[in-house]
């Protein structure tokens, strides 16, 4: 057998990664046909078929899903190698870059970077993403650490390590001066509410408590952030359903209460990593220190 040639390795990766022959090409700026090229010129090297056609897609093999392990753990490495020279294995002050979920709260994520600020050789960097970038940054390790209250599943399970950090519980949060008891009951029906989005997590598990009550709450205000859904609480006569975590100096201040905790609903917050070949020490014990603190 031949010396297996990287170049045509890295192109199969890639395609095995997308899915798409056609997709595959446009990403890596490359014709097809020579992309498919580039394939055979590998199956032929090791003399195995990496890919089968079924109903017009690519599948893999099972020499191909083989070798798509390889390759996945040879250009990960290499990737993580990358990122690693070009932000500096030494130097004055070490870099910490954490990637936020942007619609989380971010009285939550100055929860878990609070032990980082005080330490004069750390410069902290914080992004804010959607779910999808948020990861796709991660595997490119342009993120130390991701904050995410969706947990991560899907066919890079493997790659990334997903870290349940707290459960928050949810409250009913509003101004002040109600009368409105501990206990969810029909005194809740006469209030306008301001609510996460429909579908997500905190919405579905109020909507399953209002069905079990038979009523439907009248809603002035709807937000898929956390920053605007306390604005609306801050700012309205509304009553809204959040962890307090997120209006903590408001509750503090007298700004806001909380009427009631929720039964049975809770908002889940991980810490998501991808697998390195030398991990990152400080985020480790950050994760662990922060999860136990928090009872996880």
């Amino acid at each position: 057998m031949p010396k297996l040639n990287y170049h045509h390795l890295n192109y199969f990766w890639q395609v095995a990664k997308i899915g798409n022959l056609t997709k595959a090409a446009v990403e890596l700026n490359i014709s097809q046909s020579a992309l498919s090229s580039q394939i055979k010129q590998l199956e032929e090297s090791i003399g195995k078929k990496l890919f089968s056609r079924q109903n017009r897609k690519l599948v893999l093999t099972e020499i191909g899903n083989i070798t798509f392990s390889y390759a996945d753990s040879i250009f990960n490495k290499g990737e993580e190698l990358e990122a690693l020279i070009r932000n500096g294995i030494e130097s004055d002050y070490q870099v910490i870059r954490i990637g936020m979920l942007s619609t989380m709260s971010r009285n939550f994520v100055e929860e878990f970077v609070k032990p980082l600020m005080d330490n004069p050789k750390l410069k902290l960097v914080i992004a804010a993403r959607g779910q999808t970038n948020l990861l796709n940054e991660l595997s490119n390790h342009e993120f130390d650490v991701v904050l995410t209250n969706i947990e991560v599943r899907g066919t890079n399970e493997r790659l990334w390590q997903c870290k349940l950090l707290t459960q928050q519980a949810i409250s009913i949060i509003g101004a002040p001066g109600r009368l409105l008891p501990k206990k969810f009951s029909n005194a809740y029906k006469s209030v306008n509410w301001v609510l996460p989005v429909s579908g997500s997590p905190i919405r579905s598990a109020f909507d399953g408590l209002c069905a079990q009550y038979q009523f439907q709450p009248t809603i002035v205000g709807e937000a898929d952030d956390m920053a605007m859904l306390r604005l609306l609480a801050r700012d309205s006569n509304a009553l809204a359903v959040m962890p307090e975590v997120v209006v903590k100096d408001e509750l503090n201040t007298g700004k806001l209460t909380s009427y009631m905790t929720l039964p049975n609903i809770n908002e889940n917050f991980f810490a998501v990593t991808v697998t390195k070949h030398i991990p990152n020490k400080l985020i480790s014990d950050l994760i662990i220190i922060f999860s136990k603190n928090q009872g996880f």
